[in-house]
């Protein structure tokens, strides 16, 4: 029972994460600038977390040297959804938000450069799919299909989300509960993109009920209760599965894009995802694979031993 729950919890991480452009687009298209629309994403989301935090009682008390982490964190999540959202005005929503999902793969470049974590064969075949799985996004029949300012612009998203995880698994905030780490982290982003739009035209006013709306489901679905959803499922499974759940994040994007807003559905793009989330999923069950091949060797060398 506890699988299955961490199984439905993982997906539906992934799955909310991926409807950011259902209630994105149409802000956009009333005329929201992305600066306001993250503002209210965060700030909205950063009161939502603190009633459930009242309600459960849980205390908001930080150590003076977790601040600057904090305000650290706040600042690579904001630079990844500023990116991701700047992306959606040079490609569709699904392939920007599949190419904001190679996260996994600057995640383990990360760890290789700059804490001189040991790679394998399997990482670095992972990689080169992936490299394989955006050119086939961004090149139709040798052309490209794609403003490659936008590809750079998305992929900067990505980076900015596997410094987040990176600095959340090598910092000192790493034993902070989810709900406290990630409030702070919206608090952060919402001062962050209120400086932000200040410095242009200022925190546009919201349009009208139904972009209220969007802006709530924005903070409450994708923001909110996936990260809930995330810890859930990582007490339940583990992380690996609930990473390896995660390949429903640009399926989902994708199906809103198509299903909602008619994007076109293309070989190349079932092709690109494909081998980005095969390149994803590679990196993540690395260990399990290498492992599940070195007992494969062991049992063969045992039978060649008795025979």
């Amino acid at each position: 029972m506890s699988n299955f729950k961490g199984f439905a919890f993982g997906i539906l991480t992934s799955a909310t994460f991926g409807l950011i452009p259902l209630f994105t687009l149409p802000l956009m298209a009333k005329g929201m600038q992305f600066d306001s629309i993250l503002f209210y994403r965060f700030l909205f989301a950063a009161l939502a977390l603190t009633g459930i935090m009242v309600i459960r009682k849980e205390s908001f008390h930080v150590e003076k040297r977790e601040i600057p982490v904090l305000v650290l964190l706040g600042f690579f999540y904001t630079a990844s959804a500023m990116f991701l959202f700047w992306g959606y005005s040079f490609m569709s929503a699904g392939i920007a938000t599949t190419l904001h999902f190679t996260y996994p793969i600057f995640v383990t470049l990360i760890m290789l450069l700059v804490f001189r974590e040991k790679t394998s064969w399997v990482t670095l075949m992972a990689i080169v799919l992936a490299i394989c799985g955006v050119a086939r996004l961004s090149i139709n029949e040798g052309e490209m299909k794609l403003n490659a300012l936008g590809v750079f612009i998305v992929l900067l998203s990505a980076v900015g989300y596997a410094l987040y995880i990176t600095t959340v698994n090598k910092s000192r905030v790493q034993k902070m509960t989810g709900r406290k780490l990630t409030f702070y982290v919206f608090v952060v982003s919402t001062i962050l993109f209120a400086v932000k739009a200040g410095t242009n035209e200022g925190i546009q006013a919201i349009p009208d009920a139904m972009s209220l709306m969007n802006l709530v489901l924005l903070a409450i679905v994708p923001t909110v209760i996936s990260n809930i959803t995330l810890v859930l499922a990582v007490h339940n499974i583990g992380g690996t599965l609930t990473a390896v759940l995660g390949a429903v994040e640009p399926i989902t994007a994708v199906c809103v894009g198509v299903l909602v807003f008619s994007e076109p559905f293309t070989p190349n793009l079932a092709v690109g995802i494909l081998l980005i989330i095969i390149a994803v999923t590679l990196i993540i069950l690395s260990k399990s694979i290498q492992h599940t091949l070195r007992e494969i060797r062991r049992r063969l060398a045992h039978l060649n031993l008795l025979k």
